[in-house]
Order: structure tokens, then sequence, then C-alpha cells
């Protein structure tokens, strides 16, 4: 493995000061990305919503509305 710095080269970089601050109204040099930055995923199966989970909030949904269909029917009678 090789480590890249992902700091600028003050030398190189435009719009610096003397020491590396930005004088107001430049815009700083970009920050890079490092190629090592976090673990590699391996396994992350992009899956919708498992069955269990959506049978049950399905059923709940049609519980509720019966509910109030038949609070509505009782109101009116």
């Amino acid at each position: 493995m090789s480590h890249i710095n992902p700091d600028p080269e003050p030398e190189r970089s435009t719009g610096l000061e003397p020491g590396g601050g930005v004088p107001p109204g430049e815009t700083p040099p970009a920050e890079s990305s490092l190629p090592e930055a976090g673990p590699r995923e391996t396994h992350n199966p992009p899956k919708g919503w498992a069955k269990a989970p959506l049978t049950m909030i399905l059923v709940m949904v049609v519980l509720i509305a019966a509910f109030f269909l038949v609070y509505a029917l009782v109101l009116i009678v």
C-alpha cells in the first residue's frame, strides 16, 4: 500500500500566503480524497424491504383503516 499525502504542497498551490494561510476573498485549495479512507465493503446487497416487516406494516394499515371505517359507520347509525 502506498500512502498519499492529502495536504497540498504550499509552494505549488496558488493563492496561499507565506505560512499556508488563505487571504480574504481567495478560495482555499481543494482537499484531496484518500483512497484508503475506510474498510472495503464486500457484502452489502441493495435489496428492498424484507417481506415480514412490509407485511406487518400493511396488516396494521388495513386494521387501522377498518377500525376507522367501522367507527364512522357506528357514528352514522
